[in-house]
């Protein structure tokens, strides 16, 4: 038996990084994309373009660097 096909790994990875992302709600308002649009381009209503993918990796990038800087926050009240 194969795995999964193709585009639905991708519409499972999409929907990891939506959660990532906070949820449906919060990723909607990062990336500017109505609440249902998303849940479409989850259920495989609306394809995943490569333009999206990319708006989405952008995001987590963000996301990522607002971490970085709040830990580094956190540390620094930790050390006094």
């Amino acid at each position: 038996m194969s795995g999964p096909a193709p585009d639905a790994a991708v519409r499972d990875h999409f929907a990891h990084c939506i959660q990532v992302l906070g949820g449906v709600t919060a990723a909607s308002r990062r990336l500017h994309i109505d609440e249902r649009a998303i849940r479409r381009f989850i259920n495989g209503e609306r394809p995943l373009s490569p333009g999206l993918l990319t708006d989405v990796a952008a995001a987590l990038h963000r996301l990522i660097a607002e971490a970085e800087a709040a830990e580094a926050g956190l540390q620094e009240l930790i050390a006094g």
